[in-house]
């Protein structure tokens, strides 16, 4: 019931109150002093003449009378004061239940603000459901994800990261798969995992790995990706075979694929995408070598309200300087971290390495003097490719990397620049062309 009803129900009251009054005022009780005591003298008198008698009667009448007006008058300011109640108690408790009504409302809004419901854990992801609704990603039943990867076996495991596992599936179409496998049950984990879903349920292009589709389970996030056959850049270039099968033009077409993957984010994307946390395992290759990337729990559109109030998320030996010391976060930090995975792709070395237990040290320092020495640079390079290198384009990749991990972010490049600087290193068919095969939707990548 709201307030504005509880005012209506009082309208008869009101109504009644209002008619006593004027009734009163019409037909007035005028107030008489009480008769004086009649002596026992003249009520023997009065035996003994008619005259008397009658007008004592009158008295008596008169007499009564003013009795009942006063009974009228208080049973009538009685009525009003229980009618005075009865009306203080309807506004109070509509005033009562329009406030707890209003309460209610702002902790919904409050909830639906914040993304994140009071209900069981399936209920934090309505959000996800409306996105499926609008066919942009498909909602798979747990129970099919659990037959598809051997419930979840070790034979199906394809990888262990700091995110989760990650396992091969076969889905029910014959589909080959990913399903990564996530714990969910704190605040952190969970807005990853949402992010991650609805980023990707808007992504559609060559270089973004594709979404299949989700699922939830008790405390458990399971994101389904296309699968990609060749695993991580991190694997190929630091796991056993050392880069042994990729080969100089091969990681240039990498680190082409990874460019424009990254100028969709920065310039296709309303609004701008930032990665936040490429790096060479988060990058992707399926069975032809083409380069997407993945992992988007950390990203973020690029607004300074959402920016502002993120907490510093990285990995050491990708993080931008200015991101790290000062929060500064904009698209020239995924420009940074690209500079770090092509100086992996140019010399085959880890982002950071330890050279004593208590010391370390990153590509970007061991290098930066090296780079620009064209002397010592062809001694640096990857020894897999040393010998395959064309020492022209050899400049020109280590000239692009040098730009890429200045420390001052004003002086690296646009991401959109650094894609056409390596179009002209790479062969026709591995990509080196202005504009790609398959159009990304929504925009083209350069």
């Amino acid at each position: 019931m709201e307030l504005p009803v509880i005012f209506l129900l009082c309208i008869p009251t009101l109504i009644f109150q209002f008619s006593l009054v004027h009734s009163l005022q019409e037909h007035p009780f005028v107030y008489s002093p009480a008769p004086s005591p009649i002596s026992p003298i003249s009520t023997s008198m009065a035996a003994f003449s008619p005259g008397v008698q009658l007008q004592l009667g009158m008295e008596d009448d008169h007499h009564k009378m003013k009795l009942d007006k006063k009974v009228a008058m208080l049973l009538i300011v009685a009525c009003g004061i229980l009618a005075l109640i009865l009306l203080a108690c309807l506004f109070g408790c509509g005033v009562y239940y329009w406030k707890f009504s209003q309460r209610k409302k702002s902790a919904h809004c409050s909830d639906a603000e914040k993304g994140v419901s009071s209900t069981p854990f399936l209920g934090k992801f309505n959000s996800l459901r409306m996105v499926s609704n609008r066919g942009s990603v498909s909602l798979i039943d747990y129970k099919l994800l659990e037959k598809a990867t051997k419930n979840f076996g070790d034979d199906c495991l394809l990888g262990i990261g700091g995110f989760g596992h990650v396992y091969k599936a076969v889905l029910e179409d014959d589909k080959h798969v990913a399903v990564k496998k996530l714990d969910c049950s704190g605040d952190d984990a969970h807005r990853e995992f949402e992010n991650e879903v609805d980023l990707l349920s808007k992504m559609h292009h060559p270089n973004i790995i594709s979404l299949v589709g989700y699922s939830v389970h008790e405390e458990m996030g399971f994101i389904v990706y296309e699968l990609m056959r060749n695993g991580s850049l991190e694997d190929l270039l630091h796991g056993p075979s050392r880069g042994s099968s990729l080969s100089w033009h091969m990681r240039l077409k990498i680190a082409l694929d990874i460019a424009r993957g990254l100028e969709y984010l920065h310039e296709f994307c309303k609004p701008a995408v930032i990665h936040r946390d490429l790096k060479s395992s988060n990058i992707l290759l399926d069975s032809n070598y083409n380069a997407k990337l993945s992992d988007f729990g950390l990203a973020v559109a690029d607004s300074s309200h959402n920016k502002n109030k993120l907490k510093l998320s990285g990995t050491v030996g990708y993080v931008a300087p200015e991101y790290m010391l000062d929060g500064e976060l904009t698209e020239k930090s995924d420009v940074y971290a690209f500079g770090v995975v092509l100086l992996e792709l140019l010399l085959g070395r880890r982002p950071v390495e330890k050279l004593a237990p208590a010391h370390c040290q990153s590509i970007v320092t061991w290098a930066m003097p090296q780079l620009t020495n064209r002397a010592s640079l062809p001694n640096i390079v990857d020894p897999v490719v040393k010998d395959t290198v064309d020492e022209k384009y050899l400049f020109q990749v280590a000239a692009v990397a040098v730009l890429c991990v200045q420390p001052e972010p004003t002086y690296r490049p646009l991401i959109t620049d650094v894609v056409h600087s390596l179009i002209p290193l790479i062969p026709l068919e591995l990509g080196g062309t202005l504009r790609l095969a398959t159009p990304a939707v929504g925009g083209q990548s350069g």
